[in-house]
């Protein structure tokens, strides 16, 4: 297109065939069962959580820059974090890492409310405005970094990370409701594994998932 060309209009039609797509393509052949979780990515704008220099690419299988030196996460991983954080209609929800607002608008969809941290001024800014013009009521924000949590919201069914720490956090498991889990990646910055961590008593049972890339956590 040149510059004396008109833009082409939005088409939300073609933008929800690729979610269709995406969904089938990037999410269901790579085994994520969850039919909630399935729902809720059909029905996501992902192209609205963007920026919009690269809205061609938001149904594509890799992370995009959101800005800050964040990313957005590939599909794939977004959906099986939601798979894995066994969401039902009543659970209650930590995410450490608003981020786009993605990963958000995911747990908001099947949850019942969502604590949701962001460290980045501007990222958590432009998440809540477009959450809340999506309609979207039972997320409450906070701007802080998510070492420590969010322990008078506490305790939570499931806590989501969508940044890397070099550790999983104490705090964040001590957290979890008996039951709970928290889906987290973790490890150095080339080395990092996606596991689940899940309460059962005083104790905390650890599961591996797969080895994964995320941003570091920051500390605040």
């Amino acid at each position: 297109m040149t510059a004396s060309e008109p833009a082409k209009p939005f088409d939300a039609a073609a933008f929800a065939a690729e979610r269709q797509r995406m969904v089938r393509w990037q999410v269901e052949s790579r085994g994520v069962k969850d039919q909630r979780a399935l729902a809720a990515m059909r029905k996501a704008p992902r192209h609205l959580f963007i920026p919009s220099s690269r809205v061609a690419e938001a149904h594509d299988d890799n992370p995009l820059p959101i800005g800050a030196g964040q990313t957005i996460s590939q599909p794939y991983i977004v959906a099986l974090m939601t798979e894995l954080a066994e969401l039902a209609p009543d659970s209650r929800v930590l995410e450490v890492g608003t981020g786009s607002g993605y990963q958000t608008y995911m747990l908001a969809s099947l949850a019942r409310e969502v604590f949701t941290m962001e460290i980045h001024a501007e990222l958590q800014d432009t998440a809540r405005g477009l959450l809340e013009r999506l309609g979207l009521t039972n997320i409450v924000f906070r701007l802080a970094s998510g070492w420590g949590g969010w322990p008078e919201a506490a305790p939570f069914d499931a806590i989501v990370v969508t940044a890397a720490p070099a550790i999983i956090p104490s705090a964040l498991k001590e957290q979890l409701a008996d039951g709970g889990r928290l889906v987290i990646p973790f490890g150095a910055e080339f080395h990092q594994t996606l596991a689940v961590v899940r309460r059962q008593g005083v104790s905390f049972v650890e599961k591996e998932i797969i080895p994964v890339r995320f941003v570091p956590m920051g500390e605040g």
